[in-house]
């Protein structure tokens, strides 16, 4: 026994990282990074135009420190950003780098505005599959799903259905209903999907990260001050 020991989590380091493979998503969709590639396979010289995030509306499913990184840089690049939060009493928007807040209740009608939308909510009962073929249906047309969440939040028959059909213009995941990705999968072959190995939080900076938070709460600790996380 320990009575006197205090748990802490590493909540936030892996922030940077996945909010980077959101931008990396986004910026590959607008900036036809995949149409680039293939003409360059082919050594062909063809101008294409393309488009910006300027000004495009951004959902996000889940704002705590990810979502709040990603708001974060996606404001920087001009986009409007609606997030949906569990508990959003007393919180100011502008705290999470968000334009609108909105509980859980609203997330059809954020869903409806959303060019692009970035899921970072854990699995639960109440989130398993919260993203099924209604929702899918309710973004707007050519909208870019981005996964870095839980597989399980997703209908993944569903989304692939989507892809497919061109309802979603692409998507970004990082986390799948099945890891590690099953071969047979469709998603592997789609030109439109960018696949990560449940690694979108993986830095070179990350023991660095660990130590300096676990440094910086151990000197709390000695201190009798609040702990971080």
């Amino acid at each position: 026994r320990m009575p006197q020991a205090r748990f802490t989590t590493a909540s936030g380091v892996h922030a940077k990282p996945l909010a980077e493979l959101c931008m990396l998503g986004m910026l590959s969709f607008s900036r036809g990074l995949f149409r680039l590639q293939h003409d360059q396979r082919e050594r062909r010289w063809q101008r294409r135009t393309a488009t910006d995030l300027d000004g495009r509306t951004l959902g996000i499913v889940g704002v705590g420190n990810i979502g709040a990184e990603v708001a974060r840089l996606a404001r920087a690049f001009g986009m409007q950003v609606l997030g949906i939060k569990r508990d959003i009493a007393g919180i100011d928007p502008e705290s999470l780098h968000v334009n609108e807040l909105y509980s859980p209740d609203g997330l059809h009608d954020v869903l409806r505005r959303s060019e692009f939308l970035v899921l970072v909510t854990p699995h639960t009962s109440e989130t398993e599959h919260l993203i099924g073929e209604r929702e899918l249906a309710l973004l707007p047309q050519g909208a870019v799903l981005i996964n870095i969440g839980r597989g399980a939040v997703v209908d993944e028959q569903a989304m692939i259905a989507a892809l497919q059909s061109g309802r979603l213009a692409g998507a970004v995941l990082d986390v799948f209903e099945k890891e590690p990705l099953p071969p047979q999968s469709p998603l592997w072959d789609m030109p439109n999907v960018l696949i990560s190995p449940h690694a979108g939080g993986m830095s070179d900076r990350e023991g660095t990260r660990l130590t300096d938070l676990f440094c910086e709460n151990l000197r709390r600790f000695l201190a009798d001050e609040p702990l971080i996380n």
